[in-house]
């Protein structure tokens, strides 16, 4: 994605009125094990929100989405001696693509990472799955209807709104 159309979608994420349950954002704040936690709460809060992609985006005030610039740098950023990148992707089950993205806006340095929604199952970290719910991450086991109402909106199809056999009678059905 060229620079104009990165700086076009982080425009229109601060023209949010504050933070979503899939759009987050940081200004240097880079620990890994954080940024895995709000991989899977992002991607799996895209879904239930019926976004294809979710956002971490850093260089960009919180508050009042002005753009302070960031030093993070995901590229050259490790951890436990792997590249950052590799060791989340270790961790995230199931597998998704996300990607780090770094960007030159007319206000500042930004970092983009841009997270799919999740598609099959709930996307866990380190085998736990998160949630957000409004700027607070925790773990979506600890809030059985919003797991609930994640599932079902991974499930491509009802099998109880489906039809058991064709071409019979109700009473056919009942002796079946």
């Amino acid at each position: 994605m060229p620079d104009a159309r990165l700086i076009a979608l982080v425009n229109d994420l601060r023209m949010l009125s504050a933070e979503t349950a899939w759009v987050e954002f940081k200004s240097n704040y880079a620990d890994p094990t954080v940024i895995g936690q709000r991989i899977s709460a992002l991607a799996n809060a895209a879904r239930m929100s019926d976004q294809h992609f979710a956002y971490l985006v850093w260089g960009v005030r919180d508050g009042d989405h002005a753009i302070v610039g960031t030093t993070f740098e995901p590229s050259s950023a490790t951890y436990q001696r792997q590249p950052l990148d590799f060791w989340l992707a270790q961790r995230l089950e199931p597998s998704i693509s996300f990607a780090f993205k770094v960007l030159q806006h007319p206000e500042g340095r930004l970092a983009l990472l841009e997270i799919p929604a999740a598609t099959t199952a709930p996307v866990e970290f380190d085998r736990t799955a998160y949630i957000r719910i409004g700027s607070a991450t925790p773990r979506l086991a600890d809030y059985p209807d919003r797991q609930r109402a994640l599932w079902k909106k991974l499930q491509p199809y009802a099998w109880e709104s489906g039809i058991a056999a064709q071409y019979i009678s109700g009473d056919e059905a009942l002796t079946r």
